[in-house]
């Protein structure tokens, strides 16, 4: 499965209701930085079924950013049960994203 776009009309169901762990990746196009992440962030939701993977577009989801406290981007958000559990700024390797999980 790939990364599901998060958006303030899906965000109820698909991050607070979900009986999934949820990796929200927030990012914009034109942060270089995100463009590092984003392959790594579709392949682990490719590969991790027992996960959910999102992608939070900041520039189009101001409240969703601004409700996580995101001040820069790529921030990395793990979610269980409608709650944040884990959280890193900045692009990481693949290894360090599945460990937040």
């Amino acid at each position: 499965m790939s990364a599901i776009n998060i958006n303030k009309n899906n965000f109820q169901n698909e991050v607070m209701n979900s009986d999934k762990p949820v990796l929200l990746d927030f990012w914009a196009p034109w942060c270089g930085p995100c463009r590092m992440v984003v392959p790594i962030v579709e392949e682990i939701a490719k590969e991790r079924s027992d996960i959910k993977v999102g992608k939070v577009n900041v520039d189009e989801q101001p409240e969703l950013a601004s409700r996580f406290g995101v001040m820069s981007i790529p921030t990395l958000v793990v979610m269980k049960n409608g709650k944040i559990v884990n959280q890193a700024m900045g692009a990481r390797p693949k290894n360090a994203i599945l460990g937040m999980l």
